[in-house]
């Protein structure tokens, strides 16, 4: 029914615009086709293949919150999977009644690809475009994610930032609060990081070095860096998350932040090293690509550890056009 009301007026032509925006960017992603990217999945299949690949063992009832997939639809899938011997099943060990599941081999197998085409396809979107015009197109982005969530009962949004005064001492502060919390590791883990930020920022390059802060609410939960470790060699480094942030995807932000400014600035591998008992950043480390390539029995912070360096190639992958 017509409307004379300005108010009501401009409530549908803003329905209209986003219908608008949906039909073309799901036109643009291809997500009608039957299936997705030339595979033989269909999109909810990827999606759920996704969920598994970057995660060791997951449920399916976290897998249905994450996605927002009804259990049933889910549970579907999940029996295909199993039939194709994409995944496997084992009684839960925290809880009986759930199920971990995991990716076989074969499944990561079925994935790899899907993961290739899908990364081929965004990064052909952003071929013909400049620096400045990806930047603008990705800011649109976070912002479109941040308002749409604000009419949500979901997690709260966040933004990453760059550095600002004070951000150094705090996560100095809060890195080594929370591994002594988590790991036990002594003080002199807070030496070393004190160390590490002071040489940031002392010889700090914006030309080839960055860092970034993840910011809830006006509270920093996440950080990264990452520096130039040789003329072609860039190097992540102090990965962290809080806590009670952890779940949203802000770890696997950051690491996509340091990937996409070492390959901009044209360096040949980003490399880290860890320790094998952080677990969940070498999660995120796999399903970003990065391999490890050595690993070496330590003792530091007042504990036995075994410290591991990992390296992502950067070349060969699609780079956006300078313009």
């Amino acid at each position: 029914m017509a409307t004379d009301n300005p108010r009501e007026v401009a409530a549908v032509d803003f329905v209209a615009r986003v219908r608008h925006f949906n039909r073309f960017y799901t036109r643009q992603l291809g997500l009608l086709d039957r299936h997705l990217l030339g595979s033989p999945h269909t999109l909810a299949e990827a999606r759920v293949l996704y969920e598994l690949a970057i995660s060791e063992s997951t449920t399916a009832t976290a897998i249905a919150a994450d996605l927002g997939l009804d259990l049933g639809y889910l549970s579907r899938i999940l029996k295909a999977f199993e039939r194709r011997k994409y995944i496997t099943r084992a009684r839960g060990t925290t809880d009986a009644r759930q199920f971990d599941l995991r990716l076989t081999p074969h499944g990561r197998k079925q994935f790899a690809p899907l993961d290739r085409a899908a990364r081929a396809q965004v990064a052909g979107q952003l071929k013909p475009l400049t620096r400045e015009h990806c930047g603008q197109l990705v800011d649109s982005m976070r912002v479109i994610e941040r308002l749409l969530a604000l009419g949500s009962s979901g997690p709260r949004p966040y933004v990453l930032r760059a550095l600002q005064p004070g951000d150094i001492g705090w996560v100095t502060h809060r890195q080594a609060v929370l591994y002594a919390e988590e790991y036990g590791w002594d003080i002199s883990y807070e030496a070393l990081v004190a160390e590490i930020l002071s040489g940031f920022v002392k010889s700090y390059d914006p030309a080839a070095e960055h860092a970034w802060i993840a910011e809830q609410d006006g509270r920093i939960v996440g950080s990264v860096f990452v520096v130039r470790a040789a003329a072609d060699v860039a190097q992540l480094r102090l990965l962290y998350v809080e806590p009670d942030a952890r779940g949203l995807g802000i770890g696997r932000r950051l690491v996509d932040a340091c990937i996409a400014f070492a390959r901009a600035k044209g360096f040949q591998t980003l490399t880290l090293w860890t320790n094998d008992v952080l677990a969940s950043a070498r999660k995120i480390y796999l399903a970003a690509g990065f391999q490890l390539t050595s690993e070496e029995p330590h003792h530091s912070f007042g504990k036995d550890l075994v410290g591991q360096t990992w390296q992502l190639a950067l070349l060969g992958d699609a780079t956006v056009n300078a313009g």
